[in-house]
C-alpha cells in the first residue's frame, strides 16, 4: 500500500461583516501518515492539484470519484472530506462544505484545538449559506463551552438580520447584567426600545452610549431627550447650554446667542462673555446679517459685567442681610465665572449650608458646575453625586458627572 500525504489548505470564511475561523484544511500527521489505497490517495492528490488552479468545481468531482471507491476505511473518508471541506468552500458549495464539517467534527479524530476551529468554520458556512438558525445552534453549543465575544458577535448578528428582536434584546439584556456591552451592541439595544416607544430604557441606554463612548451624537440626542421629559424644568434651559457648550455640541448662532442671554439673565456676565467669545471664535457670531446685533449682545454684556464689579460687596452685603441664599449661589457662581474662584466658591458653599433655599437641588447643581469651571474635577463631581431632584436636576448632574469623566474629543 503506497502512503500519500497532502499539503495543507487554508480556508478563510467571512460571513455578515464578521471574519469567520480560519481552520487549516489538510492532513493532521497522525492521520496522513495511516496507510491509504492508491485508488483514493491519487484522486485526493487530483483534487488538490485542481483546487491550487482555482478548479473547486472540479476537485469536488474529483473527490466524489474517491468517494464511489468501496470499502473505504473511517481514516479514508475522514480525509476525504477534509479536502472536501475545502474545495466545497471554496466553491461557494455550503450545503456540501456544512455537511463536511459535521463528519470532520463527528469523527473523533480532530484535537481539541482543531475541534474547536472546526465547529466556529461551520459556524461561518452556516452563515453565509443563509442558514441561519443552524448557525445559532452551532454557536449557542460552542459558547457552552466558554463565553466568546466573537461567536457572540455572530449570534447578535444573526438575530437582527432575522427580525428575531425578542432573543435579540434576551441576548442584549444577559450581556448588559454580565457589563460586557458594546457600542454596537447598546446601539442594538437602543433601536429596539425606540421601536417599542420604550422612552425610559431609550435614555438609559443612550446615556450608557454617551457615557462609553463619548460622541456628538448621543450627546446631542441625550440632551435634546432630558429637556422633553415630563416635568423638566424650564429653568434648567441654561443649564443644558452649559453642558452643550462644555461638550462643544454648539453649532449656531442662535444657540450661542440664546445660551449668552440666559446666562445674562441668571446675572452671570462673566460666563455671558465667555460664551460669546467662543461664538466668534468658531465664526458663528460677528459674521452675517445679524454681526451688528452680536455685537450689542456683547456690549450688554460686557457693561453688565463692570457694573456687576463695582458693586459686588454691596451687592453681597445686601444678600446678606435680607438672608437671600439664592442671591448669594448666584453671585457667588459669578464671580468663580470671572476668576474669583476661591471666594465665590466659598460663598455659594456657606449659602447652600445655611439653607433657605427655593430650589437646593438647583443650587447643589450650580456648585458642582462651579467646581468644573474652576477646574476642580474631583470636588466637582462629589458635589454633583448628591444632587437629587424630578425636574431634570439629577439626570444633569449625572450628566456632568460623564462629561468630567469622559470629555467629548
Amino acid at each position: 500500500m503506497s502512503k500519500f500525504r497532502l499539503a495543507h489548505l487554508g480556508l478563510a470564511l467571512a460571513a455578515l461583516g464578521f471574519t469567520a475561523a480560519t481552520p487549516v484544511i489538510g492532513l493532521a500527521p497522525a492521520h496522513a501518515a495511516e496507510a491509504m489505497r492508491p485508488e483514493i490517495g491519487k484522486r485526493l492528490q487530483e483534487a488538490q492539484a485542481l483546487m491550487k488552479q482555482g478548479k473547486h468545481k472540479d476537485a469536488l468531482a474529483k473527490l466524489r470519484e474517491a468517494d464511489k471507491v468501496s470499502g473505504k476505511t473511517p481514516n479514508e473518508a475522514y480525509l476525504i472530506d477534509r479536502v472536501r471541506a475545502a474545495a466545497a468552500s471554496q466553491a461557494g458549495d455550503y450545503g456540501t462544505a456544512a455537511d463536511a464539517f459535521e463528519s470532520l467534527i463527528a469523527s473523533g479524530k480532530l484535537s481539541a484545538s482543531e475541534r474547536s476551529q472546526f465547529s466556529e468554520g461551520l459556524i461561518g458556512i452556516y452563515m453565509r449559506g443563509g442558514e441561519l438558525n443552524k448557525a445559532n445552534e452551532a454557536i449557542l453549543r460552542q459558547l457552552k463551552n466558554g463565553d466568546d465575544p466573537k461567536l457572540r458577535g455572530y449570534l447578535l448578528q444573526n438575530y437582527y438580520k432575522q427580525g428575531n428582536t425578542a432573543a435579540l434584546e434576551a441576548e442584549l439584556r444577559n450581556a448588559e447584567k454580565a457589563g460586557r456591552m458594546t457600542e454596537d451592541q447598546l446601539g442594538m439595544l437602543a433601536n429596539i426600545q425606540l421601536k417599542k416607544n420604550d422612552k425610559v430604557g431609550y435614555v438609559n441606554t443612550i446615556e450608557k452610549l454617551a457615557a462609553n463612548y463619548p460622541k456628538a451624537q448621543y450627546w446631542n440626542d441625550l440632551l435634546n431627550r432630558v429637556q422633553g421629559k415630563p416635568g423638566f424644568s424650564g429653568r434648567l434651559s441654561v443649564d443644558v447650554y452649559r453642558l452643550k457648550l462644555a461638550n462643544n455640541l454648539m453649532k449656531k448662532p442662535s444657540e450661542y446667542m440664546e445660551m449668552a442671554q440666559l446666562v445674562l439673565q441668571a446675572k452671570a456676565p462673566a460666563e455671558a462673555l465667555k460664551v460669546i467669545d467662543k461664538g466668534y471664535k468658531a465664526g458663528a457670531l460677528g459674521t452675517g446679517p445679524d454681526a451688528a446685533r452680536h455685537q450689542r449682545l456683547k456690549d450688554l454684556a460686557e457693561k453688565t459685567l463692570a457694573e456687576q464689579n463695582k458693586g459686588v460687596a454691596a451687592l453681597e452685603a445686601e444678600y446678606a442681610a435680607a438672608k437671600d441664599n439664592d442671591g448669594l449661589v448666584s453671585l457667588g457662581y459669578s464671580l468663580v465665572q470671572s476668576g474669583q474662584a476661591d471666594k465665590g466658591l466659598k460663598m455659594m458653599e456657606n449659602a447652600i449650608k445655611a439653607g433657605g433655599l427655593r430650589y437646593p437641588d438647583e443650587a447643589k447643581l450650580r456648585l458642582g458646575e462651579a467646581y468644573a469651571a474652576a477646574g476642580k474635577k474631583q470636588q466637582a463631581i462629589n458635589t454633583l453625586k448628591g444632587v437629587a431632584g424630578k425636574e431634570g436636576t439629577a439626570e444633569l448632574a449625572r450628566y456632568w458627572i460623564m462629561a468630567i469623566n469622559k470629555p467629548l474629543a
